[in-house]
């Protein structure tokens, strides 16, 4: 009797929604507002609890710092463990932390009990965003036929980002209707709850525990060194100057429109940004392959610029939202070339780090920028205070140049493997950043 040998049937083909989850996507979707929403949120609880718009500010500055010098260890710990256990913890304590300055702000304590509850808030805040974007590379490069990689990478970028970038507009329009509508301390008692559930979900999603390593694949980790090079400060560089950019502009159009009458236009005229970004953001993978990385991120960073030389010169609304409009078509691009580099130079084996890195870096940029726009528009006027959006355009124009002229990395295209090794996963993912989509 002979056993006959017959091919296995055809698999359908395989796409990263089925590969994630259906679920995933609007987990983490919705669980990025607590983070886009937690600069603003404090602020806003701050200036009308204590009623001090210098404590606001610094409080504001507190978080982000708490941030940058925690996230990127969040980042490394998740590395090294997983990223199960590192979310669960800090979305507990960060929904608690949450919870306690709403009471904090409104009690007797002194201002160092804010500031030091502000500063829990920034270190223990999950880094949804920079996780998923790993979770999910991880899953692109492991999971998906070669001939898919390509363009679901690029797509994946570009979905990526326009979610950062609608929880980044929207958050503080999130807050303010909170805030306006309920009581100073409804968006942080919100955003704890938005922790509790949704990001509690996102750590115990199936995708958490494929992306962790296991006894049989031990990590294998670049020295910590390699996170130092020009190649990736420059982007995190980059991620520092967007978060300046969302700042600035979001403190510094508020203000105006509140001196010229029209406060409660503030949210709609700052969520034009969000709408071309969004668009912008989701087309990047419909783009041809000459158009380098390099070059993708001068020419949208320059847009950003030129938006806001217009946002400085435009005296009316009429002008302002133009200027929105046009800084949409820059900043959802930029966004994306940004973690597409970092995802390409990410040093074997921290990948969540790296993603952390320019999470931290944003959102510091974020805090600083809305305490000093705050001061610059109540000791200088707002017409100066919208000036400041120009210097973080220029911040990213200027690591966009620097990333050009010193950065570029040759390409290597490697044959597809059953089995990759983890540096041959980040080589691979280098070249398919870079990779043409239209004929996968």
């Amino acid at each position: 009797m002979t056993t006959q040998q017959t091919s296995p049937a055809p698999q359908a083909p395989t796409t990263l929604r089925r590969v994630a989850g259906t679920a995933y996507f609007p987990i983490a979707f919705v669980a990025r507002f607590p983070f886009a929403m937690m600069v603003v949120g404090t602020l806003t609880l701050v200036v009308s609890a204590r009623e001090s718009i210098w404590l606001g500010g610094v409080n504001s500055a507190v978080v982000g710092l708490g941030s940058a010098l925690v996230g990127p260890l969040l980042g490394a710990a998740a590395d090294r463990i997983g990223q199960r256990p590192v979310i669960l913890l800090s979305g507990i304590v960060n929904s608690l932390a949450l919870l306690a300055i709403a009471a904090v702000a409104f009690s007797s304590l002194p201002d160092i009990a804010v500031l030091a509850v502000g500063f829990i808030i920034g270190a223990s805040s999950p880094q949804i965003g920079p996780f998923s974007r790993s979770r999910l590379v991880h899953l692109i490069l492991t999971r998906l036929p070669s001939g898919r990689r390509a363009h679901s990478l690029n797509a994946t970028m570009g979905y990526e980002s326009a979610a950062d970038e609608t929880a980044f507009v929207f958050g503080p329009v999130v807050v303010g209707l909170l805030a306006t509508t309920l009581s100073p301390a409804a968006p942080m008692i919100g955003a704890a709850v938005l922790t509790l559930l949704f990001v509690t979900a996102f750590a115990l999603h199936p995708t958490a525990k494929v992306a962790a390593p296991t006894a049989e694949e031990p990590v294998a980790q670049a020295p910590a060194r390699e996170l130092r090079t020009l190649r990736v400060l420059v982007v995190v560089a980059g991620a520092l100057g967007v978060g300046l950019f969302f700042g600035t502009v979001l403190t510094s159009l508020t203000a105006f429109l509140a001196d010229t009458g029209n406060g409660d236009s503030a949210g709609l005229v700052y969520g034009v940004m969000g709408v071309g970004s969004t668009i912008l953001a989701l087309s990047v993978a419909r783009f041809p392959e000459r158009f380098r990385l390099s070059a993708r991120w001068l020419s949208f960073s320059a847009l950003m610029l030129a938006s806001m030389i217009g946002f400085g010169l435009a005296g009316g609304l009429s002008g302002l939202i133009v200027a929105m409009a046009i800084a949409g078509i820059g900043i959802g691009p930029t966004i994306v070339t940004l973690y597409s580099l970092a995802a390409e130079r990410s040093p074997q084996g921290r990948s969540a780090t790296v993603m952390t890195m320019l999470g931290s870096a944003t959102i510091v940029g974020q805090s600083a920028a809305s305490a000093l726009t705050g001061a610059v528009a109540e000791d200088a006027g707002s017409q100066v205070a919208m000036w400041l959006p120009v210097g973080a355009a220029a911040l990213v124009v200027l690591a966009a140049v620097v990333n050009a002229l010193a950065c570029r990395a040759a390409e290597v295209v490697h044959p597809p493997a059953h089995e990759l090794s983890d540096d041959e996963l980040r080589e691979e993912a280098r070249a398919l950043t870079e990779l043409p989509t239209e004929h996968l």
